[in-house]
């Protein structure tokens, strides 16, 4: 069974291709247009840094705060929906109007191919979401060779900073990070995004530590006992692509990998 969706539907098993699908994330959306299926999109969150063949859909809400009757009024007939897009009593109204939901919630990026499975299937192209699973998966194992190493380097990933967040263990960057010889310094933490302390971090001395934005980092230099200070180790991530688990993740990946293969 593929973990990572979860169908929650009122209609009984087989169910007919959607054909009006709104998205609530942006790596949802982009999963539609690799996926070749961008007219079937009839609506998505505001905010949303959408590609321009998106631009002329109608917003059903923001994350989190969806818009009922907008989204009503667009009659789709399903939706996809990311972990916190659609918080639990929302959520529950959704299913009393029988709409279907399939909650995309990748951990591996194996499981990301998985996505493009169980969304291609949905939509009635499942050759399409076949071909491009297999794809992911054979460039992924290209990545994770070209750039493995016998000692992975200890990487502290910065989400924010005041207060001071990162990735715990069941974070699809983590990994990413994993893909390029590393180790995400705090994997050990079930949390996906724990709040931790500077005391912690200078406990577990990373090699690397990566954040949103050289801004966000200058806090670090307070700390110069911190091996990742000294070594000049302390970077902006290269792509914020790593957020948006779609295809072209990819791309990210690799130029986060280019970066740490600099260091030693």
């Amino acid at each position: 069974m593929r973990t990572l969706l979860l169908a929650l539907c009122l209609l009984a098993p087989p169910l007919a291709a959607a054909e009006r699908v709104i998205s609530l994330a942006p790596s949802l959306s982009e999963i539609m247009l690799d996926l070749q299926a961008g007219d079937l999109l009839v609506g998505v969150l505001e905010g949303d840094e959408r590609p321009a063949a998106l631009a002329h859909l109608p917003t059903v809400g923001r994350y989190g705060q969806l818009e009922f009757e907008s989204l009503l009024q667009l009659s789709p007939d399903l939706i996809l929906t990311a972990p916190g897009s659609v918080p639990p009593a929302q959520q529950a109204q959704l299913q009393h109007f029988g709409i279907p939901l399939l909650l995309i919630e990748p951990s591996r990026l194996e499981q990301l191919a998985e996505a493009y499975l169980g969304i291609a299937e949905r939509i009635g192209r499942p050759e399409r979401g076949q071909r491009l699973a297999a794809a992911f998966r054979a460039e992924l194992a290209v990545l994770r060779q070209r750039y493995r190493r016998e000692r992975p380097i200890a990487v502290f990933y910065q989400i924010w900073h005041q207060p001071l967040y990162t990735i715990g263990g069941e974070q699809l960057i983590g990994d990413a990070l994993a893909v390029c010889g590393a180790r995400n310094l705090f994997a050990d933490l079930p949390q996906p995004a724990p709040q931790v302390g500077i005391e912690s971090v200078l406990a577990r001395d990373p090699e690397v530590i990566l954040g949103g934005s050289n801004a966000e980092l200058t806090l670090w230099q307070a700390w110069p006992q911190l091996q990742a200070v000294r070594r000049g180790q302390v970077w902006a991530v290269p792509d914020k692509g790593l957020e948006r688990p779609s295809w072209q993740m990819l791309g990210a990946i690799e130029r986060l990998c280019q970066r740490l293969a600099t260091v030693p």
